[in-house]
């Protein structure tokens, strides 16, 4: 699509030249999949990316805010409009209170993690690992099952949120408290909303930042163990939905779905609701797996498993593309 010259000039001058067209997005996602964004910006500021949104909006521009790129497919056919990568990511806090404040498009680990461990507080470094900004964490809910028998519980972020700025689906720039969300399991307001996180604090507490530390690189052992590099076997993290007291995984492991592949995309042995590019992947490659898993299970167990990922831009019809088994 082409953007209305009033609208090119106006997101030029708020980002400094920095607009660009027919950006290839699959470098900018952990699947390494998608096609190209017809328009791409990089905001660098929590007010550079509300004044992006501002303009998007006022001229009628579908949008979409990419943070770190996980948890999502993007389309072959790549997205008709314009992408906002949120690079916004300053960090700032305060010792004696114990708060942080960080932008949107703050990396969650390592960037704010550090900052806080170095800071001595505590209640983030649980999320080590798991590639987020902080608005991704608020959207979803950040989550992680803690891998040390004496913290054997999943840790939400919700219970460090103190409050955040939003630009809100009405248009308005607005503060609002950790309840705001009703964040529930893989679950915030936001998924219902059309507001956008612009900053977040947090509440956290005094540690010693050795016991910090230690937390941390348990986390991480523990998912190197499960979950497949990114850097050589890139995915988008669980692909269903988490069903109660079973487990995707689970049913997908016992319909015997491991290695399955189609194209260049596969079930990987390491976690059986995870699916990597094997190199050369296309989105159409992962839907048909997806589907292909979805009948699978159904036939096997009688559950019909439910997409977590979220599906981006436009998408190719799948073909005939065939599913085979691939051994570890």
């Amino acid at each position: 699509m082409e953007l209305p010259k009033g609208a090119i000039h106006a997101l030029n001058d708020l980002s400094t030249g920095r607009l660009e067209t027919h950006v290839s997005i699959a470098p900018f996602t952990t699947f390494r999949i998608g096609g190209p964004a017809d328009y791409f910006l990089e905001a660098r500021s929590a007010s550079e990316l509300e004044q992006a949104l501002r303009v998007a909006r006022r001229e009628r521009i579908p949008y979409f805010v990419l943070g770190t790129g996980a948890n999502i497919l993007v389309g072959d056919l790549g997205f008709r409009g314009l992408v906002i990568r949120n690079a916004a990511r300053r960090v700032s806090l305060d010792r004696k209170s114990g708060r942080l404040v960080a932008e949107s498009g703050a990396i969650v680990y390592p960037d704010v993690i550090a900052c806080a461990i170095d800071a001595g507080l505590s209640g983030l470094e649980h999320y080590a690992g798991i590639p987020s900004t902080i608005g991704g964490a608020l959207w979803q809910n950040l989550h992680f099952l803690s891998p040390a028998p004496a913290r054997e519980r999943t840790m939400f972020i919700a219970e460090v949120v103190h409050e955040a700025d939003l630009l809100s689906e009405e248009g308005e720039r607005i503060t609002v408290p950790a309840e705001y969300f009703r964040f529930g399991y893989d679950y915030s307001i936001l998924h219902d909303r059309n507001d956008v996180v612009l900053t977040a604090s947090f509440n956290l507490t005094h540690r010693d930042p050795a016991d910090m530390k230690r937390i941390v690189e348990e986390n991480l052992a523990w998912r190197r163990e499960r979950h497949p590099p990114l850097d050589t076997e890139p995915s988008a993290g669980s692909i269903f939905k988490k069903i109660e007291g079973i487990g995707a995984g689970r049913l997908i492991d016992q319909a015997g779905l491991k290695g399955t592949r189609v194209g260049g995309a596969e079930v990987t042995h390491r976690h059986a609701n995870i699916m990597i590019n094997r190199g050369g992947a296309t989105a159409a490659d992962v839907r048909a797996l997806i589907a292909h898993v979805q009948r699978a299970v159904e036939d096997h167990s009688g559950y019909r498993l439910e997409p977590e990922i979220m599906f981006v831009g436009e998408f190719a019809a799948a073909g005939d593309l065939r599913a085979t088994q691939h051994a570890e």
